[in-house]
C-alpha cells in the first residue's frame, strides 16, 4: 500500500517533468523528455511486479533471479541518487538567484556551475511555472519510492532459495477493532497531532518566507520550536512507557533469522544516523554562536530532544520487532 502511494505521486511527478521539459523541446536534448517517460514505465512495471511477487520465495533459476533482482535494486538506487542530486542542484540555483545579482549568477553559470541546459531556457508562461514547481515539490515522494522499492527488492533477493520453518513461525492476523479499549483514543490523538503539525508547518513557512518583519519571523520560529518540543517530549515518554511495558510482558524473544526484520533494523538505525548528525551539528553551532537568545535555547532543546526521541523510539521498535506473537 505504501509503495503504491509513493508510486502514484512519482507518476504525477513524471507527468509534470514531461510537461515542463516539453516547453523547452527546441533548446533541450531529446533525452531530457525521454527520461521521465522511461522512468514512469519503470515505476508502473516495478510496482506491479512487487505487488504480485513480493511474497514469493523462488527456488528455480536462482542465479538468474538473484541477478535480475540485484539489477533492479541498483537501478532504484541510481534513480534515488539522481533525484537527490537534481533536488540539491535546484535548491542551490534557487539560493544563488536569491542571494546574488543577475549578472553574477549568469557569470557563474557560464563558468561551469550549470547542471543542465534547462537553466538556459526561459520559463515565462504560467503553465510552465506550475509544472516546474509541481515536479520540484514531488521529488521527496520519488525519493521515498526508490528507497521503498529497494528495501522490498532486497528482501526478495535474500529470500531466493530460502526455506522457512513453518513450525517456528506463527502467523498473527491483525484484527482492526476501532472502539476496543483505547485504540480509538490513540488514533484520534495521532490525527490531532498530525493536523496540528501540518497547520504549524504551513503557518511557519508563510510567516518566515513572506514576512519582512523580524519580530514576526521570531514569533513563527518560537511557535515552531515549542510545538516540536512538546511533541518530541510526548513521543519520548510514550516510547519509554512502551519499553517499560515490554519488561512485564511474558512473551519470549524471537531470535530466528529473518531478512525482513534484519533490514528493518538496519534501515531504522541508518536513517537515525542522519538525524543524529543534524542534531549534533545544530548543538555545536548553537554552543559556538553568540549572542544566545531565546531562539537559540529553544533550538538547543529541540536538538537534544530529537536525539533522545530517536534513541527511545528505536529501542522500542527493535524490541517490538523481536517479540513473539501472543
Amino acid at each position: 500500500g505504501g509503495l503504491i502511494l509513493f508510486a502514484i505521486f512519482s507518476l504525477v511527478m513524471d507527468v509534470f517533468k514531461i510537461g515542463y521539459y516539453s516547453s523547452f523541446y527546441s533548446c533541450l536534448s531529446a533525452i531530457k523528455i525521454i527520461y521521465p517517460i522511461v522512468q514512469a514505465i519503470f515505476v508502473v512495471v516495478q510496482t506491479y511486479f512487487l505487488w504480485v511477487s513480493a511474497k514469493d520465495c523462488i527456488h528455480v533459476h536462482l542465479n538468474v533471479t538473484r541477478c535480475g533482482l540485484m539489477l533492479t535494486l541498483t537501478t532504484n538506487l541510481a534513480v534515488w541518487m539522481s533525484a537527490v542530486t537534481d533536488e540539491s542542484v535546484h535548491k542551490a540555483h534557487s539560493k544563488l538567484k536569491k542571494n546574488m545579482t543577475e549578472e553574477i549568477f549568469r557569470w557563474l553559470l557560464k563558468a561551469g556551475m550549470r547542471s543542465s541546459s534547462v537553466e538556459e531556457c526561459n520559463c515565462n508562461s504560467q503553465i510552465c511555472q506550475i509544472f516546474k514547481n509541481g515536479y520540484f515539490w514531488l521529488y521527496p515522494f520519488n525519493i521515498e519510492y526508490s528507497l521503498f522499492a529497494s528495501a522490498m527488492v532486497y528482501v526478495m533477493w535474500k529470500n531466493v532459495g530460502r526455506f522457512i520453518d513453518h513450525h517456528s513461525h506463527h502467523i498473527q492476523r491483525l484484527k482492526f477493532r476501532l472502539f476496543r479499549r483505547t485504540f480509538f483514543v490513540g488514533i484520534m490523538l495521532g490525527l490531532v497531532i498530525l493536523v496540528s503539525g501540518l497547520g504549524v508547518l504551513i503557518l511557519y513557512e508563510v510567516q518566515v518566507n513572506s514576512s519582512t518583519e523580524s519580530s514576526k519571523k521570531s514569533q513563527a520560529l518560537t511557535m515552531y520550536y515549542i510545538f516540536n518540543i512538546v511533541c518530541l517530549s510526548l513521543m519520548s515518554l510514550v516510547c519509554i512507557g512502551g519499553s517499560v511495558i515490554y519488561r512485564f510482558d511474558k512473551r519470549d524473544m524471537d531470535r530466528h533469522k529473518n531478512p525482513t526484520r534484519t533490514l528493518d533494523v538496519a534501515l531504522l538505525m541508518g536513517a537515525a544516523l542522519g538525524q543524529y548528525a543534524i542534531s549534533y551539528y545544530s548543538i555545536v553551532a548553537i554552543v559556538a554562536s553568540t549572542p544566545r537568545d531565546t531562539i537559540s535555547a529553544l533550538n538547543l532543546t529541540y536538538a537534544l530532544l530529537m536525539i533522545a526521541q530517536h534513541t527511545f523510539q528505536n529501542i522500542f521498535i527493535i524490541e517490538g520487532l523481536h517479540r513473539q506473537p501472543p
